[in-house]
């Protein structure tokens, strides 16, 4: 990998299941924007008085699906209304749908549909932040900070952030632990060169000066999270350290579709497999404990 490390009220009995609006996800406020009243049918509302929303949490938009998505509107139309709310002087701001919004104006469009919303600028922040957790796409850092946002701005606590976004409780709180990485490797998090459970692992370092060690050493060997998991607990315990060398030994030495191939095989057989390849040559080492497992692996080859 090419980078470099450098640093309320009651919430509902029963989780709101994504998919069934931005409404009934925030019923439980009373200040949230889904008790406010709306103009109703959506109105053609010129792009140009419609301004980006300050408070959006998506920091990085993927070029080439608004690029998609500017196609599909020059050709179709926007099917989903954006929701605004109106300004001083005939003008709005975007609620939700700036990826609309954007590729509305790549598709040279004038107008775009639009929802008007009477809602003040605490229920504005709060929708656009809920509606972008709700959302599949947002990177690992971008959703923590939108928690991070959620908690600090309207004092919601884990639970009450579950029930708004559909997410699991411990979720919730796997994603602000993010934060607590060095900025550095909340970088890496969020340009995809680490993963969320990457980052995770990391976490149990404490040491920020330990954790950036550890993601050198582990993207200079492209280390799968497993791998990652079984580095970290042999940094912390050192007994474990010949596991965890071993670990990162596979990790150099192991292409990703001999590492699939390996898994698939000890799906199917149930036993512990290991294949060592160079260049396309090499073996399949299957370990077995006893008769019966041997037996399986005869039977797994067609021979009685």
């Amino acid at each position: 990998m090419d980078a470099t490390v450098a640093q309320t009220p009651a919430p509902h009995k029963h989780r709101a299941a994504l998919g069934k609006g931005i409404e009934s996800l925030l019923g439980p406020r009373q200040t949230v924007a889904a008790a406010a009243p709306s103009t109703g049918k959506p109105l053609e509302i010129a792009l140009d008085k419609i301004e980006r929303n300050p408070h959006q949490t998506r920091t990085a938009f993927d070029e080439a699906k608004l690029a998609e998505l500017a196609q599909s509107i020059a050709a179709t139309g926007v099917v989903q209304p954006v929701v605004v709310r109106e300004l001083p002087g005939g003008r709005y701001q975007l609620i939700m749908g700036e990826r609309r919004w954007r590729a509305s104006q790549s598709a040279g469009k004038a107008t775009i549909p639009a929802i008007i919303r009477l809602v003040s600028d605490e229920q504005a922040l709060e929708m656009t932040i809920v509606e972008n957790l709700q959302r599949a796409d947002l990177n690992p850092m971008e959703q923590a900070r939108a928690f991070d946002r959620l908690s600090r701005e309207f004092k919601l606590t884990q639970e009450q952030m579950a029930v708004r976004t559909g997410k699991d409780r411990a979720s919730v709180g796997n994603f602000l632990r993010l934060l607590k990485l060095p900025a550095s490797i909340q970088n890496l998090v969020e340009s995809g060169h680490l993963s969320f459970g990457h980052g995770r692992a990391l976490l149990a370092l404490e040491s920020p000066e330990r954790m950036v060690g550890a993601a050198t050493k582990i993207m200079s060997l492209a280390m799968s999270v497993r791998q990652t998991e079984t580095y970290v607990q042999g940094l912390i315990n050192p007994e474990l350290k010949p596991k965890a060398k071993q670990e990162a030994a596979k990790a150099k030495a192991l292409d990703p579709n001999v590492h699939e191939a390996q898994d698939r095989i000890q799906r199917r057989l149930g036993l512990k497999v290991h294949i060592e390849d160079k260049s396309g040559k090499g073996r399949v080492i299957i370990e077995y404990t006893g008769i019966d497992d041997f037996d399986a692996i005869l039977t797994a080859l067609g021979e009685d």
